[in-house]
């Protein structure tokens, strides 16, 4: 993993599509969940991040997910799950969890995520790429 998800430098800004066609999938998305709201305040969020190796147009992989409660209107996205999906990848990287085990617990319930992985989870270190 040292030379993607882990390596030096970052990795997400090298697979991450541009933003002409970031904007044309989370539109057609939004469409497709028949989601209304602002886009600017919802984000294009994969199931599994691309710092946990998410694949970054695949369709099943992503879905606009609306502004969590307490946003505040116009000030862009703000998703919790974020901060989660930082602190797995800093366990991958530290290899206190396999990738595979990372993916399938983001997956399948990202708020309890770290618990079943046996990570304490610490909101105060949320630094590192988001999704």
């Amino acid at each position: 993993m040292s030379t993607t998800i882990c390596r030096s430098g970052g990795y997400t800004g090298t697979i991450r599509p541009p933003v002409g066609v970031t904007n044309k999938e989370k539109a057609a998305n939004a469409r497709s969940y028949s989601y209304t709201g602002p886009l600017h305040d919802a984000e294009n969020d994969h199931l599994i991040s691309l710092q946990l190796g998410g694949d970054p147009n695949d369709p099943r992989n992503l879905w606009v997910e609306p502004p969590s409660p307490g946003h505040k209107p116009g000030a862009g996205p703000n998703n919790p799950k974020d901060a989660v999906e930082t602190r797995l990848h800093t366990a991958i990287c530290k290899k206190q969890v396999t990738l595979a085990a990372a993916q399938q617990a983001i997956a399948t319930d990202w708020e309890s995520a770290e618990q079943r992985l046996g990570l304490e989870p610490n909101p105060g270190d949320a630094s590192g790429p988001a999704d």
